[in-house]
């Protein structure tokens, strides 16, 4: 699917009003059926949405594996998708426990409580980066999306090693980029206790969780975090990066000089 649209505006630049083509990205209404459940509907760009569901449903618990998922219906034009899993598990806990509201532009439901994640494990072994491999692949992530550049509507997040970007997404929200990523990680069964993730948004708790749920060990932004993932990265061991932007970067959190 398309993941933008054009259409006629009227641009007024100084004292000038023309009539010109502007170029939107698009918001999809996506809802997730789990067992033939109804899970949720996220807004997000019509793209990479298989990695999405996985990437959701690993963030929020409802799968620990991709072992567990025996077929994905994906229906694009209706905006749905059914996912069956391989043995009976029950969904009441994770659909009607404890709910945390987000800190999303549309205020997102996150199933797990921001509290449990101080039960997360440690990360043992802390990324062995230097300042100058994160200035480049900063650079390199810059450059990135065109998607970004066309209609100035996405955020971005990218999956990296020392020396490189690994793989790339992009969603209306930063939330569903990241996820988009960790479950197309999932898919291709990516080994990630050594990689490190770039994002273009703000870093807030439940993003620092779903990096930490992964065992990430490293999380870098062109935003700013907050209070509570500063305090989640510190008491994980995970290195967190903000205000990554050109030659400068502001370090909150375990980097290893």
């Amino acid at each position: 699917m398309k993941s933008t649209k054009s259409i006629d505006i009227l641009r007024v630049k100084d004292d000038s009003i023309s009539k010109e083509e502007d170029i939107l990205i698009i918001e999809y209404p996506f809802t997730i059926y789990l067992n033939d459940k109804e899970i949720i509907t996220l807004l997000c760009s019509p793209k990479s949405l298989k990695e999405l569901t996985l990437g959701f449903l690993y963030s929020e618990g409802f799968i620990y594996n991709i072992s567990e998922v025996e077929r994905i219906q994906l229906h694009e034009e209706k905006g749905v998708v059914y996912v069956y899993l391989n043995k009976e598990r029950s969904l009441n806990d994770a659909v009607q426990g404890k709910r945390t509201i987000t800190s999303g532009g549309c205020k997102g439901t996150s199933f797990n409580n921001v509290l449990d994640s101080f039960k997360s494990k440690k990360i043992e072994t802390p990324l062995d980066i230097k300042i100058e491999e994160i200035k480049s692949l900063v650079k390199e992530f810059n450059n990135k999306s065109q998607l970004f550049l066309d209609t100035g509507g996405v955020h971005s997040c990218a999956l990296c090693n020392r020396s490189r970007i690994i793989m790339f997404e992009e969603d209306i929200g930063r939330h569903n980029a990241l996820d988009k990523l960790l479950g197309r990680a999932l898919m291709d069964d990516i080994d990630l206790s050594d990689k490190l993730v770039l994002s273009s948004g703000r870093i807030s708790s439940e993003m620092l969780i779903k990096i930490a749920k992964r065992g990430i060990p490293a999380l870098v932004s062109r935003s700013a975090p907050t209070s509570l993932s500063v305090e989640l990265a510190r008491k994980l061991n995970i290195t967190l990066v903000g205000f990554a932007r050109g030659e400068k970067m502001n370090i909150y959190s375990k980097f290893q000089w």
